[in-house]
């Protein structure tokens, strides 16, 4: 049964990004695996032709949402979830801490900083990477004893990759979860981080959220 179409949003993911998260989800699931998935979603356009490495905006995000929903069609909430999650680390940590060292978070005066400080300038800085780069816009909120990750809803569209279109029961943007539990790894030196996706716009919900828990889990 096909999935359903998401349209072209106008709003769009540098190539460089969504080169990445293509190369990122055939490192999981296999070259097959992934052809199999742009069928699905209705991308084979994208079949042995990636887009090129390069920072142009060209890349709608209703794109990159249709690859995740065919995900889960394809391996189930459940597989879907474990493999996007897999997905966001290996994009991460393939690629992405590059341009976090661009932000200033790869240079010595960074990496002798205490690990609360380097989590008060690392996530923002990851939030930065994505609105200087996208149109994407995530922010980062300091509560009490977690942050909490955006992605906003601005002048009603959903700015975020992931649920384009998208109506769902319970929160969907697992790559992204994925993404930010490398990203902090890497900013804190190596430690594992409590990262809870609980606000998602699929769900109607007026944003995307994921609380990230201060103390390291180990």
């Amino acid at each position: 049964m096909p999935i359903q179409k998401i349209e072209p949003s106008g709003l769009c993911y540098p190539n460089k990004f969504a080169l990445i998260w293509l190369t990122a989800l055939e490192e999981v699931m296999g070259k097959n695996g992934l052809n199999a998935i742009l069928n699905l979603a209705g991308q084979s356009k994208y079949i042995n032709n990636y887009p090129p490495d390069n920072l142009d905006k060209e890349v709608d995000m209703a794109d990159i949402t249709a690859w995740q929903l065919a995900v889960e069609e394809l391996y189930g909430r459940r597989g879907g979830r474990g493999l996007a999650l897999r997905a966001g680390r290996t994009l991460f940590s393939d690629a992405l801490k590059g341009f976090g060292a661009m932000a200033g978070v790869g240079d010595l005066a960074f990496k002798v900083l205490p690990l609360q400080a380097k989590l008060k300038v690392g996530l923002p800085a990851v939030a930065g990477i994505f609105r200087q780069f996208s149109d994407q816009v995530s922010y980062v909120l300091d509560e009490d004893d977690r942050y909490i990750y955006t992605y906003e809803l601005v002048d009603g569209l959903r700015r975020c990759p992931m649920c384009q279109q998208r109506d769902a029961e319970q929160p969907v943007c697992f790559t992204g979860q994925g993404l930010l539990q490398e990203a902090l790894r890497w900013v804190s030196g190596g430690h594992e981080f409590k990262v809870d996706m609980v606000e998602c716009m699929a769900c109607g919900d007026s944003r995307g959220a994921y609380h990230i828990y201060k103390e390291p889990i180990s």
